[in-house]
Parts: C-alpha cells; sequence; structure tokens
C-alpha cells in the first residue's frame, strides 16, 4: 500500500479534518512552509486555500502523487508532534522527539493489535482523523504492505 493509499483508504472527511489540524506555524518552526506551499501548488497558504483545495489534492492522492503525499504527510504530522512522542511513548518505540532511526527495529514494539491499543490510548486526547493518519503512516512506515487500520468503536 502505498501513502496515497493510506490517504484514500482513510476518506474525503478525514482528509479534511487532516487539513484543518495543519499548523501554519508548525511548518514555519520546521521550514516546511514554502516547500509545502509549492508541493501543494498554492499561491497562497492558509487555513482557507488548504480547505478549498482539499478536493483536488485528494484527485492528486488518487493519480499516485507519492510525493505530494509525502509532503502532506510531513504537514500534518509535524503540527502534532506532541501526539507522536505520546504514541511512540506508549508503544515503547525508542525516539528521539518522535523521530526514530531509519533502521530502528520496529517490529519487536508494534505487536498484535498496537494500533487498536493506541487509539483506545489516545482518542480522546488528540484529533481523531490525525490520530487514525498516524496510526496508518506508523504502520505504513514499518510494512509498506500493511492493511489500513480502520479503529473499533470505543
Amino acid at each position: 500500500m502505498t501513502l496515497s493509499d493510506v490517504f484514500l483508504g482513510l476518506g474525503q472527511e478525514r482528509l479534511d479534518a487532516c487539513l484543518r489540524q495543519i499548523s501554519l506555524g508548525k511548518l514555519k518552526t520546521f521550514q516546511l512552509f514554502e516547500r509545502f506551499k509549492l508541493r501543494a501548488r498554492l499561491v497562497k497558504l492558509n487555513q482557507e486555500s488548504l480547505r478549498k483545495a482539499a478536493p483536488k489534492f485528494l484527485a492528486r492522492l488518487g493519480e499516485q502523487d507519492e510525493e505530494f503525499a509525502v509532503e502532506l504527510a510531513q504537514a500534518i504530522l509535524v503540527s502534532h508532534m506532541d501526539m507522536i512522542v505520546a504514541v511512540l511513548n506508549h508503544l515503547g518505540v525508542p525516539h528521539n522527539e518522535g523521530f526514530f532511526e531509519k533502521d530502528a527495529k520496529l517490529h519487536d514494539h508494534l505487536t498484535g493489535g498496537w494500533q487498536q491499543r493506541s487509539y483506545t490510548e489516545f482518542h480522546e486526547k488528540f484529533p481523531e482523523a490525525v490520530l487514525v493518519f498516524y496510526l496508518n503512516h506508523l504502520a505504513h512506515e514499518v510494512d509498506g504492505n500493511s492493511a489500513l487500520f480502520a479503529p473499533a468503536a470505543v
């Protein structure tokens, strides 16, 4: 499964919710603002332009634009580093402020049902759409063939 497939599997409603959660300030802090604006093909990057561009973003993801999918994922995730740190700590994954080594052996920490356990733990603390996206993104990072995670009702 590609990262575009993760976005597509989550659907328009969750994509819209994730876009509303992008922090433009965090993009500037991580020096991603201009790069994301360029990759998103936006003349002006603000909450309104993101909201209006959502259908175009979904179409690009449907075309399997993986470079855009990576940039979009990065924009969403850097806006929620506190959530990433909390989830990784909960799972016992070694990291450096939410970032782990590319060659890290994460399989040992992501044991059966880890996504549902993490969702149950954090669904009331963080935006649901972003949490579900991150859990799928992390699974994709560990195993590109992982199935899409859809949380069970809690």
